[in-house]
């Protein structure tokens, strides 16, 4: 029985935020892989190794994390004022599953270096030191994304001092700015705050308080105490807890029926990237798991968030985007944790450390807007080359 070779598929690793991926140029995939279909899906799943029964992605590029099983494809955008279409895929570990129906915000800051290094933003927008904003199109939802890559004699400066939480070594900054974040209606139910009718084994009485909002990416928030915890948990207090997990996907699941997003509570196990899930609570002081202590007046309030089905070991950054909105507007858990008061910008807690995030938000005849959302990241290149799959 004879075996054709690998095939050798131009690709970048890096890493963008708290998260990693591989970065490819939508041309530079065999032809059946550039434009969406299973023949796509097949190719990237084998690049990251999924599924995979053991959850190590042995055999792949993967991480075995929400953090570091994704996949970016990036194409030069033909829409005016943008440079980059950005498309992202969160590859499912165990599972043959890419889901496409969110953007992952990590992943955002390095989509302007591999853009400005690949030639995907003309030469005459990049300066020889500066700032090179490069205009991002967001694929899987539509937006607009811009991002501000330091650039030293004509180059995408990588290193610096800046520190970020839940990565090791400092880096050169990258700022993000989301434009017009929300996803449709920003609050789907049209309340700030809902109530949740879910089985009484999730929750006593069978009614759980939650804010639902389409900011970034769409997420349930919850108050940590009603649910049993303090706001300060780390990964194993929760990913240690198969029952916890489970109860986690199910209240996800009961979230996304009430915003519209799926029709069925069976159909949340194929929509694992969105929406995700978070709990919020005041600010306290807890030890991240760096060993850095974090004293509860450093920060605003404390949020821990899930995706792909498990505790996040800092914060997705699409869903700092959903924690600066909803922080801003009054009524919503997110505000009611941090204080009540309206305010431009908060810093949380998690996992990790800290993040500041800054939100403009109006209220134009009585409906709540989402106008940007800022915050700092920084992104590298880890590896260059090729990605060999096997046909």
């Amino acid at each position: 029985m004879s075996h054709q070779p690998q095939r050798k598929i131009p690709a970048t690793y890096m890493r963008g935020g708290t998260s990693k991926g591989v970065f490819f140029k939508r041309t530079d995939l065999p032809t059946e892989a550039q434009a969406a279909g299973p023949q796509r899906d097949a190719i990237l799943l084998r690049v990251i190794g999924s599924p995979d029964p053991y959850g190590k992605h042995t055999d792949g590029m993967g991480g075995a994390t929400s953090s570091t099983s994704k996949t970016v494809i990036l194409d030069k955008s033909d829409r005016p004022e943008h440079d980059v279409d950005y498309l992202f895929g969160q590859v499912a570990i165990d599972k043959p599953v890419i889901d496409w129906s969110g953007n992952c915000g990590n992943l955002t800051a390095a989509v302007g270096a591999f853009a400005i290094e690949n030639g995907l933003v003309e030469a005459e927008r990049v300066p020889e030191n500066g700032i090179c904003t490069v205009r991002i199109w967001q694929a899987n939802i539509g937006k607009t994304i811009l991002a501000r890559v330091p650039i030293t004699d004509g180059q995408v400066q990588e290193t610096g001092d800046f520190e970020l939480d839940g990565v090791t070594f400092p880096a050169a900054e990258v700022a993000v700015t989301f434009a017009d974040p929300a996803d449709g209606e920003l609050f789907p139910t049209g309340e700030r705050t809902e109530v949740l009718e879910v089985p009484e084994a999730l929750v006593a009485g069978g009614r759980l308080t939650v804010t639902l909002i389409n900011a970034g990416i769409p997420t349930v928030f919850v108050r940590a105490e009603d649910l049993g915890y303090q706001g300060t948990e780390l990964q194993e207090a929760i990913n240690g807890d198969p029952a916890a997990l489970a109860r986690f996907e199910q209240l996800r699941a009961y979230g996304a029926r009430k915003m519209g997003l799926i029709a069925d509570l069976s159909e949340a196990a194929s929509r694992a990237h969105t929406p995700k899930i978070a709990i919020v609570a005041g600010p306290q002081t807890y030890t991240a798991s760096s060993g850095k202590v974090i004293e509860a007046q450093q920060i605003d309030l404390n949020v821990r968030a899930l995706s792909m089905g498990k505790l996040h070991h800092a914060m997705m950054g699409t869903a700092a985007v959903a924690i600066a909105v909803a922080a801003a507007i009054p009524g919503t858990l997110v505000n009611d944790a941090a204080g009540g008061n309206t305010v431009a910008g908060v810093r949380f807690g998690h996992p990790s450390g800290t993040l500041k995030v800054g939100a403009e938000v109006a209220e134009v005849d009585g409906q709540w807007q989402a106008r940007s959302v800022t915050m700092s990241r920084s992104a590298r290149v880890l590896m260059e080359g090729a990605v060999r799959v096997p046909r």
